[in-house]
């Protein structure tokens, strides 16, 4: 039985379970429609092109980065809530190897679904600003890189969230973990640690991955943040979703399901 199901066999299992799944489907739209109409609304709002409007454009990727982390935790936590997890295991002994086709499929479709919704927020937005706004364009110095390292964080939340699942094993709880984690700790570590905050992943995507100049903060310069790269952020991004999969890979191999 373990001969048989390799990597290949059980990624191919993962994706019927997911694409068989309406409420995925529905998640993800939303989660892209929601992305592009916040940016839209954003862009709108931009009075003139004097801001990093491509920051702008993106900011619908904040609100939609917590649908897609907690598709990820429901991806791993429904399988413990309805028991189908031992059907999983018994199909496919090697857990670990379970995880990492979970991760391969989920990270691949989050992938291609991030960086769809944010090209075309890129795109929807620059269509729409308002008369006297230059929209910025792909070949500026710094935006391919923005546009494209933020649809790659909706996977990497994405995987961050898939990683707790499997530590955590009960949806509500890694759910709650995961909002504490990535949205309620940066507010409070950003208020009383100012050099944490730079780490803290809703605050990497946000000022790190998205923009194409340096952040500011005007008159409150003193308590702001020194904020990483864009490719030091998407670094720290990809640890953070590393380290939950192989906490979870590993206690997903060693507890009784």
């Amino acid at each position: 039985m373990t001969a048989r199901y390799g990597l290949a066999q059980v990624a191919r299992m993962e994706w019927i379970k997911l694409r068989s799944l309406r409420s995925t489907w529905w998640t993800l739209i939303l989660t892209a429609a929601g992305t592009v109409g916040i940016g839209v609304a954003v862009g709108l709002n931009t009075p003139n092109s004097g801001g990093d409007i491509t920051n702008n454009a993106l900011a619908g990727v904040v609100p939609g980065l917590l649908l897609t982390g907690v598709l990820g935790v429901l991806t791993m936590t429904g399988e413990y809530s309805s028991g189908t997890i031992r059907a999983t295991l018994a199909t496919a002994p090697r857990r670990p190897l379970v995880l990492v086709a979970k991760a391969a499929v989920f990270g691949a479709v989050t992938l291609v679904v991030g960086e769809a919704a944010a090209f075309i927020a890129f795109f929807a937005v620059g269509a729409t600003l308002r008369a006297g706004v230059t929209a910025p364009t792909l070949g500026q110095p710094g935006v391919l890189r923005a546009v494209a390292v933020t649809g790659a964080g909706f996977c990497l939340i994405g995987l961050l969230g898939l990683g707790l699942g499997a530590i955590v094993r009960h949806s509500a709880a890694a759910v709650g973990v995961l909002v504490a984690g990535v949205y309620v700790a940066a507010q409070f570590i950003g208020i009383m640690a100012h050099g944490v905050a730079s780490y803290m992943p809703i605050l990497i995507v946000a000022n790190s991955l998205s923009t194409t100049m340096p952040v500011t903060c005007g008159t409150d310069a003193a308590s702001c943040p020194d904020f990483l790269s864009a490719w030091a952020g998407l670094g720290v991004l990809s640890l953070y979703a590393v380290i939950a999969l192989t906490l979870g890979g590993w206690l997903l191999a060693r507890r009784d399901t």
